[in-house]
């Protein structure tokens, strides 16, 4: 992964936002098609060049996570299962886009059910089907931004952990009298467990 802060994940996270409006509007107007069907089809289309195009730029698409060293890669996979995402560093396919639109199904039914009807079932049926991309886009957006973000903080504790380093010269033991504000005779002496009266 490339990303080496959270305001670099934040503009990959913009990018992708603006890329997922553009394409979500192409869907919208591929419901002018007056083929049945033509704009599901359209969908699966944009779909399949959509989703690996926002796991390439979080740098989470399949190629990029077989290239992480084992234990990097074990990590993501984690991060991945831990929010349930089936689309994030694998090879996604029409099978895979299909399962998504029919999880989105009555929105899709109802996209086509309305460009049947006069006059604003077309302009209904655009709005539906744009809706329905961005929501698709969006959620993969969130998800890969999640799981990214995720690996972002391990590696930067990680870094933090392997360039901390101890002082190589022992540091001077500060006495009651040294303290500032203190009165060394107000102090209570600390005694050793074992010491009675």
């Amino acid at each position: 992964m490339t990303v080496r802060t959270i305001e670099e994940l934040e503009q990959i996270r913009k990018e992708c936002k603006s890329m997922v409006t553009k394409r979500a509007a192409a869907s919208g107007g591929a419901v002018l098609v007056p083929i049945p069907g033509a704009d599901v089809l359209a969908d699966v289309g944009i779909l399949m060049q959509l989703l690996p195009a926002i796991n390439e730029k979080f740098g989470l698409s399949e190629q990029q996570l077989e290239g992480l060293d084992a234990e990097t890669k074990s990590m993501v996979y984690g991060f991945i299962t831990s929010i349930g995402s089936k689309l994030i560093g694998r090879l996604i396919t029409r099978e895979a886009i299909v399962k998504i639109l029919q999880k989105m199904g009555i929105r899709i039914a109802t996209k086509q059910v309305s460009k049947f009807v006069p006059l604003l079932g077309q302009g209904l049926a655009a709005a539906i089907g744009f809706t329905a991309m961005r929501t698709i886009g969006n959620r993969h957006i969130d998800e890969c931004y999640e799981v990214a973000k995720r690996l972002l903080e391990q590696q930067t504790a990680a870094d933090t952990a392997r360039n901390w380093t101890v002082p190589q010269q022992p540091l001077d033991p500060v006495g009651v009298d040294q303290l500032p504000n203190q009165n060394p005779a107000a102090a209570i002496p600390l005694l050793p467990a074992s010491h009675k009266e």
